[in-house]
């Protein structure tokens, strides 16, 4: 079976975390339609990157507001990372991404190289596990982690064969931060995985353009903009095929759980993105 993973290019309301939880759950719900089995938002993806408003924003990972993206993870069978601060036993708090997985579990990695100007509200965190998403194994990494080359290759060490990156990255910062993603699938042979957000948050004017690159550092597929969309490659044997799915913005009148995804306007694709009118994706069946 061809694997399908996503990244979710995704505009954050501000310190909302109901409006950001319910769009999450929309778009995953489309990512679901898609046969999407891996599904990536950006950093701080259910906040927005709010770093002096965390102490209010800390999630409990366990909590009821999350059943139903358990639920959409479970019956789709698809795992899905999204981005919040998160608290432990200590004071602390972290930079999380909770992972929704299809046994309905949730797994939590927390940023292990935290930012210097995120260093007054975070710490430094501890990573998290290797997940399986079917052939797939999947290192999790959030924004700063990857300007450690000793990140990527210990994803590498451990067997992960896809490194997938939640990042807030701007245009200045997002040419030399997108070749080293490049040159992590070279050096160390393993696909890697790009979501980044698409509207200001926290401050910063991100880049958008969110991207895959398959194991020898080509692209497999980008957004060429700053718009919301799904950013997808399928995995057949040894190769990587892409697509751009283009989400209507902002509140995406994305359609509710268990209806049909939507069919953007075709005067809004890039000339890139798949017509989804055409009855699929992928070039292939």
């Amino acid at each position: 079976m061809a694997r399908i993973i996503a990244a979710a290019q995704f505009a954050a309301v501000p310190a909302d975390l109901q409006t950001n939880f319910d769009r999450h759950l929309r778009i995953a719900t489309v990512a679901a339609g898609l046969g999407v089995q891996l599904l990536v938002f950006p950093e701080l993806s259910l906040t927005g990157y709010e770093l002096q408003r965390a102490e209010s924003l800390v999630v409990n990972p366990y909590s009821p507001i999350f059943d139903p993206l358990k639920t959409l993870a479970r019956e789709s069978s698809m795992t899905i990372l999204a981005g919040a601060p998160v608290r432990f036993s200590s004071p602390d708090i972290y930079i999380g991404q909770l992972a929704f997985l299809p046994d309905g579990m949730v797994a939590i990695y927390t940023k292990r190289h935290v930012h210097s100007s995120e260093k007054p509200w975070f710490k430094d965190g501890q990573g998290g596990p290797i997940l399986r998403v079917g052939s797939l194994m999947v290192a999790m990494a959030i924004c700063a982690d990857i300007t450690h080359p000793s990140h990527a290759a210990n994803a590498a060490a451990h067997r992960a064969n896809v490194y997938a990156d939640s990042v807030l990255l701007s245009a200045s910062a997002y040419p030399a931060e997108s070749a080293l993603l490049a040159g992590y699938a070279r050096t160390h042979g393993i696909a890697v995985l790009m979501a980044n957000h698409s509207a200001p948050t926290g401050g910063y004017i991100p880049a958008g353009r969110s991207a895959i690159w398959d194991e020898q550092g080509n692209l497999i597929a980008a957004s060429p903009d700053a718009e919301e969309s799904l950013v997808l490659a399928r995995r057949r044997g040894r190769s990587w095929e892409g697509a751009v799915f283009p989400l209507k913005s902002p509140t995406a009148r994305v359609p509710e759980p268990g209806s049909t995804p939507p069919t953007p306007p075709e005067s809004t694709q890039p000339a890139s993105a798949p017509n989804p009118d055409q009855g699929h994706l992928f070039s292939g069946n």
